[in-house]
């Protein structure tokens, strides 16, 4: 399989979200897999795609605070762009590679450039407690299969399968902001959060983003794909603009 490697500028939540789901369609079309990494233009609050909203959080807070909010077509529970690095993958199914599989694969590659920057995290165990549905944050603690340091969630991560294609997407934190996510809650949550990892934590410094991103890339080219070549966002703006009303509008975001 051929990939594909993409650098995109601080956009929307809904722009950023319509871009992932184009990059399912060109999946489809073409058979390559592209790594992205991007920004956000303003802390985002990030809805799963089956996650209750209505009645959890408050619209009109998260607009006084000058927050974006989307619902993700990913699962998961809510998180909170900003003080992070955004990556997605998007690929046509692989013949007889399982979820779990998918997954695996491209935990190898974070691990790696984690690494290779100078993190060393590691796959969780299962949790010792379940979390509840309702407003517990994303950060609030690790699933079996995601990324740790030190004992405490570093990234966060979702996958959405469809007609073929599959799109992962998942937050690396630089420094956790993610508590700003109860200020805008209508109810607290109904258990106390585990502090996240942060890339700040675990290097003593804050790495730019450009910095991952090319760690991210490298391990790509290392596992992958060794010719994988940079593309701009603007082979793909057609196929955004597709899926753009859709990330953009009430009906779909505070759908449930």
């Amino acid at each position: 399989m051929k990939w594909r490697l993409m650098v995109v500028e601080p956009r929307s939540g809904a722009e950023n979200m319509a871009r992932d789901s184009a990059l399912m369609d060109r999946a489809r079309n073409t058979g390559e897999a592209v790594f992205s990494v991007y920004a956000w233009q303003r802390p985002t609050l990030s809805l799963g795609r089956n996650q209750t909203a209505r009645g959890l959080y408050d619209a009109a807070e998260i607009e006084r605070r000058g927050l974006d909010v989307v619902r993700r077509p990913t699962g998961g529970r809510a998180l909170l762009h900003h003080r992070e690095v955004t990556y997605s993958v998007t690929a046509p199914i692989a013949a007889g590679e399982s979820l779990a599989g998918s997954y695996e694969r491209i935990n190898a590659i974070l691990l790696d450039a984690l690494s290779s920057l100078g993190v060393y995290a590691s796959e969780a165990d299962a949790p010792v407690r379940a979390l509840t549905p309702g407003s517990v944050p994303c950060f609030a603690e690790p699933a079996r299969g995601e990324l740790v340091w030190n004992g405490q969630k570093l990234v966060g991560s979702a996958q959405l399968r469809e007609d073929g294609a599959m799109l992962q997407h998942g937050s690396i934190l630089v420094e956790d902001d993610q508590q700003l996510i109860t200020a805008v809650s209508l109810t607290p949550p109904s258990q106390d959060a585990i502090p996240a990892a942060t890339l700040r934590q675990a290097l003593g410094r804050i790495p730019a983003v450009n910095e991952v991103a090319d760690a991210l890339f490298s391990a790509v080219m290392l596992a992958e794909d060794a010719s994988a070549r940079r593309i701009d966002e603007s082979e793909i703006e057609s196929l955004t603009a597709h899926h753009l009303e859709k990330y953009s509008s009430d009906w779909w975001t505070w759908r449930r």
